[in-house]
């Protein structure tokens, strides 16, 4: 027999945390593309100038795309398909993209 204050038993399975695959916009026009479990922390870490040396020629502007991932492997994948496409492509991302 179970007590009320016990925990259920949901509140025992671990809750995956959540990732995410970023664009960050720099100065001289160009994307930053990276993965974070809290991007708009990492986003105030390369706006301070750390975190990536990309920003040290040019400063982070704006946290221009976020995608939420199933784990830290799907965002690493993500972010590996993402590098790979033109910057045109990136700037529809970009364009496309609606913050929840």
């Amino acid at each position: 027999m179970t007590s009320l204050s016990e925990n259920p038993p949901e509140a025992d399975v671990p809750v995956s945390k959540s990732w995410f695959v970023y664009l960050v916009r720099a100065a001289n026009g160009s994307l930053y593309c990276g993965i974070s479990d809290d991007p708009v922390r990492r986003f105030a870490k390369h706006q301070s100038g750390k975190g990536a040396r990309f920003f040290l020629s040019s400063p982070a502007m704006a946290l221009v795309y976020t995608e939420r991932c199933r784990d830290k492997s799907d965002a690493l994948r993500q972010e590996r398909l993402i590098k790979k496409l033109r910057k045109s492509a990136k700037e529809c991302l970009v364009a496309s993209y609606r913050p929840d």
